[in-house]
């Protein structure tokens, strides 16, 4: 901690800081922000929930609205519009709860302490209706096709006669049925969250308590509804008078469900995902550290014809876009039964134009009466190459392991070519794209997933960074 406020305190010269410091220090200090801000922005988005992303709420923290329950309910006299008050949490982010806790709540003793509308809009935003109807199928004795009726062809709805059978039921019944099957006028009830805000009453100046369903700085006014019900008329509030109360809440959720593949609406499980990264990243490095050097070992320091002519083709594939190649690497990787495997994302990247360019230049370095006088101590060429050339070579080895650790964990393209029909063997990157649907977007599952993929990647550059600046520094790579 001293030798880090030794650095940061250091001055170009005398007891006193000069413009040049202030200079560097600023320089500093925005390098900081231009690298950090980004991170801690994505990384305080990641543990926000999925309703606070969805309203594109910009505040910096995961934060909860103090929330209230709007219900509507449709029956004979129309459709009508109220608050439910005081409802627990986990009741208005049912929707949003993995089954195993769901199942910890009692919905029937929940109930119990509700009647009317609140009654049948709960019931039915608690996904009970089908279950309920299961119940009166089987109590009433009534025939079994009513269970498929919602989901029948006009044609094969019409052979049936619905009102005969909702005629011989109670009201209550009756109403069960019809919302079963959305029949009008019983259309399904709902209930949706809002946020509880505080201002002065439009019409009284008395602080009262409303309803809305998002707040807009930039609007000078906000619609909203009475929580106490005393009328179902929106009312316009002025936007600077409302008051809200968020407390801290960071959704950890975002990071448990996809890792124990809780996630709903995901077909992949990240832990699976996570696991597949480390092994294509750690075999495909262990291939190109031994493919490369053992190339760059060769090219550094062996006299052979056309030397110099397999050197500058191996350079010239640098200068090939990778996307020219998609379509014969897609097909080399079929043609040899790679594809659905890792092996289709570990073997073709093995070798690298770029590591054989880096280790070749450094070992030019390495003095050739070494390798003399290993061979006149009868060495062979292996253990040349493996107790010489790989220990001297060590700096670069090592910097190219950090490159290649940081290309095979961030590479999406190739998992793409290889594997994007097998599910079982996505790594990270083809993960975070499930989260992403025609039909459903799990944005906070995505932005969590992504701080994840970002540590190894992280840990590995940082704590390991002087490597890979001593090493391209003594190959002459600029």
């Amino acid at each position: 901690m001293s030798g880090a406020w030794a650095f940061l305190t250091r001055k170009a010269g005398g007891p006193r800081a000069n413009w040049l410091d202030y200079l560097t220090y600023a320089y500093l200090l925005l390098g900081v922000i231009v690298i950090l801000v980004p991170v801690l922005w994505l990384g305080l988005n990641s543990l926000k929930s999925s309703a606070q992303l969805e309203r594109q709420d910009l505040s910096l923290l995961p934060a909860r609205y103090e929330q209230v329950a709007r219900a509507t309910v449709t029956g004979l006299e129309g459709k009508r519009i109220f608050y439910i008050s005081d409802l627990p949490y986990w009741v208005l982010d049912w929707s949003d709860l993995p089954d195993a806790q769901k199942a910890r709540h009692d919905l029937s003793a929940f109930l119990a302490g509700y009647e009317g509308d609140a009654l049948y809009a709960l019931r039915a935003h608690l996904g009970l209706l089908p279950e309920m109807t299961r119940d009166l199928v089987a109590r009433e004795n009534l025939p079994d096709w009513i269970l498929r009726y919602v989901s029948m062809s006009a044609q094969a709805r019409s052979e049936y006669d619905v009102a005969a059978i909702i005629a011989g039921l109670g009201p209550e019944d009756q109403r069960l049925l019809s919302e079963f099957l959305s029949l009008h006028p019983y259309e399904p009830s709902a209930i949706s969250v809002q946020i509880l805000a505080r201002a002065p009453d439009p019409v009284t100046g008395i602080e009262t308590l409303f309803g809305v369903s998002r707040i807009n700085p930039t609007r000078d006014t906000t619609p909203a509804r009475y929580v106490d019900n005393r009328s179902a008329e929106v009312v316009q509030l002025a936007t600077a008078t409302i008051r809200t109360e968020r407390s801290f809440a960071p959704s950890w959720e975002n990071y448990t469900d996809p890792l124990l593949g809780r996630a709903f609406g995901v077909n992949v499980n990240f832990a699976t995902c996570f696991t597949n990264s480390v092994l294509v990243t750690a075999i495909a490095t262990a291939l190109t550290l031994l493919i490369n050097s053992m190339a760059a070992f060769a090219l550094a320091k062996y006299k052979f014809r056309g030397q110099v002519l397999f050197f500058v083709i191996i350079l010239a594939t640098l200068m090939v876009p990778p996307t020219i190649t998609l379509v014969g690497l897609f097909k080399a990787i079929n043609a040899t039964g790679l594809s659905g495997s890792i092996w289709g994302v570990i073997i073709p990247g093995a070798a690298t134009p770029t590591g054989v360019f880096l280790l070749r230049q450094y070992m030019l370095s390495i003095p050739d009466e070494l390798i003399e006088a290993a061979r006149m101590d009868a060495a062979s060429e292996w253990k040349v190459y493996w107790r010489i050339i790989l220990p001297l070579a060590l700096p670069a080895i090592a910097a190219l392991a950090i490159l290649s650790v940081i290309w095979r964990w961030n590479d999406l393209i190739l998992p793409m070519v290889a594997i994007a029909t097998t599910k079982e063997a996505y790594t990270i990157q083809l993960c975070l794209l499930e989260f992403r649907g025609e039909h459903l977007s799990q944005e906070h599952f995505r932005l969590a997933m992504t701080m994840v993929s970002l540590v190894p990647a992280t840990l590995v550059f940082v704590f390991l960074q002087k490597y890979i600046t001593t090493g391209i520094a003594n190959t002459g790579l600029k």
